[in-house]
């Protein structure tokens, strides 16, 4: 099919790299990812003071590393969105691979830190989550088998996707993390359902979530324990979703004020999973509602691009990374509220976790990579037939 230019970004070979990737990205995501990291930055001065002190390090230890892990992100952030879709593919291919053989030896050499589950590797100076990473990865590499299956002659990509996302819930489901399991199939139940899956299939598949998530409960004390809490019509204010909302309820409208928080004080995992009652409580609803907004700036924008991209695999991977985005934080923020049972999971680019914020980098990269003008048409003009 010939491409023709309606009004995109002219593009010149000879054009720098810079100035070419300037004009060509979405910088309004851009941006909010900026602002999402330097939030991030201002909770951590706050929610991980006292765990600094209860380790015996410095008062900003965490936040130091955050730096360390934000600044490599936001390098590979950029480094990634600057590479063409067919090098984005292939890169997330290879760490797709890397990623899947890190999680299936995890049993083998991976470590719990006395937190009930085997999730990490430990490296002395850091750890690492191999999981963070395969969701993104997977997600794209997904996307290629399943737009390469609608080509004439092409692979039975549906099918291998899916047989890849069964073993990868079943080494997910041995850690187990169950809410890392979730966002998989989630993303991946995304570009299935983008690339024209039939609606009674993915009914079926929910019914089986159903099921699964029945025999979890009956077998596992982890995740009974989890639901149980959701389920109580009591909150114990002793518990981390205890002190996480009564934190969210002091805080108001402007918060009580910065450094005055005492949820900090509390919580053990209030600079990761709960840092969102943190910018509650000292915040306010104010600062919320702009976090809400920035997440909400990256999905929009980026739907909107996807809208008329022709590229059947761009659309699938971009639509399945800026799902995976938007159900993470909508998660995270859910949990501290009491919406949904708890899950361990980070609030990207915002919490402090060194394999989240870099995983996030890159699955920000990909996207904006993949979200870049390009000069073709418009999809409406394969729909409407103008050429």
């Amino acid at each position: 099919m010939t491409e023709m230019v309606y009004g995109a970004v002219p593009l010149r070979d000879e054009d720098p790299v810079l100035p070419k990737w300037w004009r060509t990205i979405d910088r309004w995501s851009f941006f909010s990812v900026l602002m999402l990291f330097a939030i991030g930055i201002l909770l951590g001065l706050a929610a991980s003071v006292p765990l600094a002190e209860d380790n015996g390090f410095a008062p900003f230890h965490y936040v130091q590393r955050q730096m360390v892990f934000g600044g490599v992100a936001l390098m590979a952030m950029m480094a990634v969105s600057m590479m063409r879709p067919e090098t984005v593919r292939r890169l997330a291919v290879l760490g797709f691979l890397a990623a899947l053989a890190a999680v299936m030896l995890l049993p083998l050499f991976g470590t719990g830190f006395g937190k009930g589950a085997v999730r990490w590797y430990s490296l002395g100076f850091a750890s690492v989550q191999p999981s963070e990473f395969l969701k993104p990865t997977f997600v794209v590499a997904a996307a290629w088998m399943i737009a390469a299956s609608r080509e004439a002659g092409g692979p039975p990509g549906r099918l291998w996707s899916f047989g890849l996302l069964m073993v990868i819930l079943g080494f997910l489901a041995m850690q187990p993390d169950f809410g890392q399991a979730a966002l998989v199939l989630f993303g991946w139940g995304v570009v299935w359902f983008v690339s024209g899956a039939p609606v009674m299939l993915l009914i079926a598949m929910a019914a089986a979530v159903v099921a699964a998530g029945s025999l979890a409960y009956s077998h596992s004390e982890h995740f009974a324990r989890r639901i149980d809490g959701f389920l109580s019509a009591e909150v114990d204010p002793t518990t981390q979703i205890g002190f996480a909302t009564n934190a969210i309820r002091e805080g108001g409208f402007f918060g009580v004020g910065v450094g005055e928080g005492q949820v900090k004080w509390s919580l053990p995992d209030a600079h990761t999973d709960f840092i969102i009652a943190v910018a509650a409580e000292e915040y306010g609803l104010v600062l919320v509602l702009t976090i809400i907004a920035l997440y909400a700036i990256i999905v929009l924008r980026s739907f909107i691009r996807l809208i008329r991209e022709r590229d059947p695999f761009i659309r699938l991977a971009g639509t399945g990374l800026v799902a995976l985005l938007g159900a993470q934080a909508m998660i995270n923020m859910g949990v501290a509220v009491r919406l949904l049972p708890a899950k361990g999971m980070t609030l990207p680019f915002v919490s402090y976790g060194g394999s989240s914020i870099v995983a996030a980098g890159l699955a920000m990269g990909m996207l904006l990579a993949l979200t870049r003008s390009r000069p073709q048409g418009q999809i409406g003009d394969i729909l409407w037939g103008r050429r």
